[in-house]
This record gives C-alpha cells, sequence and structure tokens, in this order.
C-alpha cells in the first residue's frame, strides 16, 4: 500500500518526529511503499499566492510532487502539535496549497463553488497524530476538540477519506523517556492496525 506521511513541526529532535519516524519504520517494515514528507527540513513554502487563490493559473512546480504524492496516497498519515488548537503554519500551508480543487476535491459540472465539493482522495484512510501540553481534562472541557472537527469533518471526510483514526498524546512536556517510547508503540501499533502489513 502506498502511504504518505506528512509531518509539520519544525525541530528536528521534536517528539513529533520521533512519532513520525517510528512510525514510518513500523509501515516500512510491514512492506508498504512509505513517502515521509518532513515539511520543515525540506523547506515547504507555506504561502498561497494570489494566482494559486484563483485556480485558473499552472500548478506551480514546487507543489506538484506534493499534490501527486497526495491524489496517489491509499492511506494517509499526519503527524504534528497542537498548537492555539490547530496545526502549525507549515502544515496549514500545505493544506492550502496541496488540498486543492483537481487534486483533493472538486465541483459538480455548473457548480461555481457554492455547492458541496466532491472528494478526490483514493487513500481509504486517514491517521492524525497530535500531540499536546495541556491535560485531556482541560483541553476538551474549555477547548473541545478543534483539531478533530478541522481533520475529520472539514478535510478527509469532504475530500472522500471516509476511515478516520486520531490520537491526540500529551502531557509531552512533563513526560518520561518511557512513556514516550510507548507513545511511540502505541502510534505504530494504531497505524498498523489501520493499514493491514502486505503479504
Amino acid at each position: 500500500m502506498k502511504i504518505l506521511i506528512v509531518l509539520g513541526h519544525p525541530d528536528p529532535n521534536s517528539f513529533n518526529h520521533a512519532i513520525a519516524a517510528g512510525v514510518h519504520a513500523a509501515l516500512m517494515h510491514d512492506g508498504h511503499d512509505v513517502i515521509l514528507r518532513d515539511l520543515a527540513a525540506e523547506g515547504f513554502d507555506p504561502r498561497l499566492s494570489v494566482a494559486e487563490l484563483d485556480g485558473k493559473g499552472a500548478m506551480p512546480e514546487d507543489i506538484r510532487p506534493y499534490c501527486e504524492e497526495l491524489r496517489t496516497a491509499e492511506g494517509i498519515v499526519i503527524v504534528h502539535p497542537n498548537w492555539w488548537g490547530q496545526p502549525p503554519a507549515i502544515l496549514k500551508g500545505w493544506i492550502d496549497r496541496v488540498l486543492r480543487a483537481g487534486v483533493a476535491y472538486r465541483f459538480q459540472e455548473g457548480d461555481g463553488g457554492e455547492g458541496v465539493p466532491i472528494g478526490l482522495l483514493k487513500a481509504r484512510a486517514a491517521v492524525v497524530l497530535n500531540t499536546s501540553n495541556t491535560p485531556d481534562e482541560r483541553e476538551f472541557k474549555v477547548f473541545g476538540d478543534p483539531l478533530d472537527a478541522l481533520w475529520r469533518r472539514c478535510i478527509f471526510d469532504l475530500c472522500g477519506v471516509r476511515a478516520f483514526h486520531r490520537r491526540m498524546f500529551g502531557v509531552i512536556i512533563t513526560s518520561t523517556a518511557e512513556r514516550r517510547r510507548a507513545w511511540i508503540e502505541e502510534a505504530q501499533n494504531l497505524c498498523r492496525s489501520v493499514f493491514h502489513p502486505q503479504a
């Protein structure tokens, strides 16, 4: 299975990087064709230009590989921290520039963009792995869960990926090395259960 992992964290020593590396290793071990995109390390430009916004110009060459990987992925894994109830800016820019009309969704013929998009992604399932420094009780009681709404309903469901799984790990800042190892194993097991090993 072709699986795309997208990592949105600027620090190569972050726990997010450790999660992404662990999941990548586990899925490769299971025989999948895995692409790991570390957006910060690659210098991904998150800025959406006016030319891209109107959708009438040619697709910029710098995002063409990202769009093709997303379009052809059979499984998707997103890894990022919870910053202000949102993904980091570099990952939000990936959403803005890569989940574009003609790649992730389309409108019915004659629709000027006011209707409900039709999802185009072929991925059978998506997994989102988040980290947080807010205890669960406060996170859900005070803030709700904006990341779940974003990824589950606003992105993957709209783009045609119905099987959705998500896990928030925390509190990161006070966690022990042993706890982090257990979380990485949990992330690996979740992804392995969603994306079954290749024969």
